[in-house]
This record gives structure tokens, sequence and C-alpha cells, in this order.
């Protein structure tokens, strides 16, 4: 059966004849292998799935890649649970930098979440197949847990400049009313800025390919996909980006700064050794955070699609919310006691 496909759009008009497209994509044999010439010649009018490169089409290699996998994200899952159980069983643990902690935790279960499994399950079922609408939703979710990760990264810098520049007035000024105000203003400009990058992506409506070089769906991927003049939504794409992380970067800066200043007016260096204990394991988190979310935004402005984009995604996607549990954790005697005595009561009751 032969079946021809049309771009309606007259900038990017073109048609494609291929007696095979039917059999391509009814057979599950073929969604492991690369897209065929079609994907790459033709202009497709409607898409109903898209096809995530992943790792490496190695099949000796996905066996590793399987087992690598499943191991991070059941890391990553405990370690954020640990941490959320920890803090809420402990009433030491009960306030506001433990308060966000958790959130921060709670967020980056759902950002490991939304994209590993997808991955693990390509893996064993050896398909790469991703519906537009799955695409969408993925792209959307992953962008709000993203970015609430760093506005609350921001309200925890926030939380340490009142405590060392503020002491006596702490408790005050970082009242619950306020704690929970932050998180909601962290998840509602979150969720402002999925919104944007999700309705950019719908007013695409012709694609010229629908293989992404990427573990999951990347609004910069789709809109590299795209096979018309797509300069408006690039530059409306790139400048909320530079907003919506510049603003958090600006409040993590300006924090750091004035406890910087602070800190170098106190007069003992044990006073300056616990400052900076306390700001400590927040700042690895901050840097590897960013350093790895600002490598990612760069290459998909700058790079063309490659697998090197998928490792950095990796970096930024799954490393940093594995990591943050242990860098939280193994710095924090109160986190280790709080969780000892969790598990112990969990295995001695």
């Amino acid at each position: 059966m032969i079946l021809e496909i049309n771009c309606l759009n007259p900038k990017c008009r073109h048609s494609v004849q291929h007696p095979l497209l039917n059999s391509y994509f009814f057979s599950p044999l073929l969604f492991f292998p690369k897209v065929s010439n079609l994907h790459r010649t033709g202009n497709l009018t409607s898409v109903s799935e898209f096809f995530l490169l992943g790792l490496s089409d190695d099949p000796e290699l996905q066996p590793f890649l399987f087992i690598l996998f499943l191991s991070m994200y059941l890391v990553t899952i405990l370690g954020n649970l640990f941490i959320i159980l920890a803090v809420t069983s402990d009433p030491h643990l009960h306030t506001p930098m433990y308060f966000f902690l958790s959130n921060l935790s709670l967020a980056d279960i759902g950002l490991v979440s939304t994209t590993v499994p997808k991955m693990i399950v390509n893996i064993q079922t050896h398909s790469r197949v991703i519906s537009y609408e799955g695409c969408l939703t993925q792209m959307s979710i992953f962008l709000l847990f993203g970015c609430m990760d760093g506005t609350l990264l921001t309200a925890m810098a926030y939380d340490r400049f009142v405590a060392i520049c503020h002491p006596l007035h702490y408790m005050a000024i970082m009242s619950p009313r306020l704690c929970c105000l932050l998180v909601l203003v962290s998840f509602f400009v979150s969720l402002l800025e999925s919104q944007l990058h999700n309705w950019i992506a719908l007013q695409l409506t012709c694609f010229k390919d629908v293989e992404i070089s990427n573990i999951f769906c990347h609004p910069s991927q789709l809109l590299k996909l795209a096979c018309c003049d797509t300069l408006t939504n690039n530059v409306i794409m790139y400048t909320a980006g530079a907003v919506f992380g510049f603003l958090p970067v600006s409040g993590i800066f300006f924090s750091y700064c004035k406890i910087l200043s602070s800190v170098l007016r106190v007069p003992s260096s044990g006073g300056m050794n616990k400052a900076f204990s306390t700001c400590g394991s927040h700042m690895a988190v901050v840097c590897l955070f960013y350093i790895t979310g600002i490598d990612v935004y760069l290459s998909s402005a700058i790079s063309q699609p490659s697998r090197k984009f998928a490792v950095a995604s990796v970096m930024y996607t799954v490393l940093t919310p594995m990591l943050n549990p242990f860098i939280y954790s193994l710095r924090n005697k109160d986190i280790k006691r709080a969780m000892w005595r969790f598990l112990s009561k969990m295995f001695y009751t």
C-alpha cells in the first residue's frame, strides 16, 4: 500500500511516497533500530509518536544500561524518600531549612520519575517509541520539577541568608506562613514556565523528523525537528529559559554575597567555619545543579542534536537528584541522626 504524506504549511510543502510505511509503523521489531529514510526526508503534517534516540544502539550494551539506570533510579528514590521521612518523623528537624530540603527531595523524585522509568521500559522492551501526547506530558512535568529545583534552591539560599545575617530575627522572618508561601510561589512559577514551553511546542504542526536525540522529550529538540521557521518560538523559549534561570541564580548570588560579607566581619575563625559548614552542602548542590543545567541549556542552543547531548542530560536529570541526598546527609549530623532514629523505629518496633 502506498501512503502519501503532505505538509500543509506552504513554507515547507513536500510529499513523500513510501510503500512500506504501514508495515514499518506496525512492526514492533523495527522500533529499536534507527528511523527509516522517510522520517529524514519527508515533512510530516501530523505526528502520533516520536522516537527517543537513547544513549546507545549497541544490543550488547542494553543489559548494562538497564541495570545501571534501574540501580540509579532506586538509589535516587530511596535516598530522597529517606530524607523526607527523616524530616517529617523527627520534631527537631521541623525547621524552615529542613522543610525546604524535604520539598527539594520531593521535586527530585518527581524529576527523575519523569524520565528514567520510560527509559528503562524502552530498554527492556526494545522500543523507543513515545506518543505525541506522552512526549508533551513528559516535557511539561520535567520542566515543572526541574524549575522547582532551581526555585527551591533559591528559597534555601534566602533561608541561610536570614539565619546567618539576621539570626535574632530568624524565627520571626522565616515563619511557617512565609515558608509555605515560598514553596507555593516556587510551584506556580515552575508551572508557568512548563506551560509556556508546552504552548510553544503546541504551535508546531509540521515536523521533518521524529527522531529525538535524547533520553526524553526536550522542548529544544522538538523545535529543531520542526520543518518550518521557528525563529520566533526559539526566541521566546530561550528568553523564557534565561529569565526563569537568571532570577533564581541572581537570588542565590545575592544571598551568598550578603552571607560572605557578614562572615568576613566575624572576628573568630570558629564562627566563620560554622557559617561555611552551614552553607557547604547547599553550595555543593547549587553548583552541581546549575553547572549541569547550564551545560544542557547551552548545548541545546548552540550545537546540533547528538548523543553527547543525551549524556549531558543524564548528568542533569539522573545524577544530580541521586547525589543530593548523599551531599546533605553525609555532611549533616542532624539528618544522619534522624535517619538512624527512623530506621531503628522501623526495624525494632
